[in-house]
């Protein structure tokens, strides 16, 4: 039994009717950019996440951007950010003029360890930026409290978290603000390239939107130095139909993961750590395997497909080569990068596949004892 690492195709198939309809309303309504379908996701999305506030944006890394430019954090400030993460929440402080300042994760987690915040502050920290990794929340309520006490913003990089619970709540309203990822492959995912800014902030909410304008709230009168990225209506109009089905099919992510904690619990692989406040939505479902590129091969010779989420953390990449990273200096991160393996996991994956990823796992295992 071939299994993919993710079936796209199915999302489609299941939502076809409700797809097509949404590219056809689009289509004859000939407004492309800032209309309806935007709008209405706006409100939707905000009420999903249970916030004031939803700005489209292009894609995730223009959204943790624009939050950065719009709190007025840039050249001579720093903010706080995990060492193991996609490197666009690094790019995102960069490219807002500021500097990233690595913390390490929680070896069990992965997500960013709060007890290690406070020695990373500085007089020149604004910010907080933790990233709910896989789509497991970090640990908020320290980092808030750490924030609170210092004064700080604290944004959250939910690009994997769409639905994801902390004691409670759901990511986006943990923090004075938040930026989602549309990338296809998301929980909720567009068939292209989306994001957005989700706060209660009202005045941060209206500098967002103004800087994803050309930075202008009135068409022709630019108050700020802005920039293009904005959701577009097609991309809105696929994920209003989407979003009625994130619930479910975060339930259903829910299920696969939960077979694999059931049928790895005692092979020679560690399996994630879910903190007692998280309900995680598992974008990913990531364990930590010795001999990785054997195991990789053992179970792609199998027909199981696999990823590495992430082989190279962002202080090793050559983009921050100008920062000084040395090999070893954040080792929780590179000791991550070298064991972490992504297996299967989607709305659409069946007990039956999960089963064979298992079965292909365990022999790959077995053959490497």
């Amino acid at each position: 039994m071939t299994v993919p690492f993710l079936d796209l195709s199915a999302a489609y198939h299941e939502l076809k009717a409700e797809l097509d309809d949404a590219y056809r309303r689009v289509a004859d309504s000939s407004w492309f950019i800032l209309g309806r379908e935007v709008e209405s996701f706006e409100k939707e999305f905000a009420q999903f996440c249970g916030a004031q506030h939803c700005i489209g944006i292009g894609n995730g890394l223009d959204a943790l951007h624009l939050i950065l430019r719009a709190l007025d954090i840039g050249a001579g400030g720093e903010v706080i950010v995990p060492s193991n993460t996609f490197i666009a929440t690094w790019l995102a402080v960069t490219h807002a003029g500021a500097t990233p300042v690595p913390v390490e994760p929680d070896p069990a987690t992965h997500n960013i360890d709060p007890s290690r915040i406070v020695a990373a502050i500085t007089p020149r920290t604004k910010a907080i930026m933790p990233v709910h990794l896989y789509g497991q929340p970090a640990d908020m309520e320290p980092i808030l409290a750490i924030a609170q006490e210092r004064g700080l913003k604290v944004i959250e990089d939910a690009a994997q978290a769409h639905g994801a619970n902390y004691r409670g709540r759901r990511a986006g309203v943990l923090g004075h603000a938040a930026a989602f990822s549309f990338y296809p492959g998301k929980n909720l995912g567009a068939l292209g390239d989306g994001g957005c800014v989700v706060t209660d902030d009202e005045a941060l909410a209206k500098r967002v939107r103004e800087l994803s304008n050309y930075g202008s709230s009135q068409k022709y009168h630019h108050e700020a130095l802005g920039f293009n990225t904005r959701l577009d209506e097609l991309q809105a109009a696929f994920l209003r139909a989407k979003l009625t089905r994130c619930d479910a099919w975060n339930g259903r992510r829910q299920a696969i993961a939960a077979h694999y904690m059931d049928r790895l619990k005692d092979a020679d692989v560690t399996l994630p750590k879910i903190i007692d406040s998280a309900n995680p939505v598992w974008h990913l479902f990531v364990i930590r395997v010795q001999q990785r590129e054997s195991v990789m091969k053992s179970m792609a010779e199998r027909g199981i497909a696999t990823l590495i989420h992430y082989p190279i953390p962002p202080s090793q990449s050559g983009a921050y080569a100008h920062m000084g990273f040395a090999a070893g200096s954040l080792p929780i991160a590179e000791v991550l990068s070298r064991e972490v393996l992504s297996l299967p996991i989607g709305p659409h994956m069946t007990i039956k596949a999960a089963d064979e990823v298992c079965d292909a796992l365990l022999a790959a295992l077995e053959i490497h004892d």
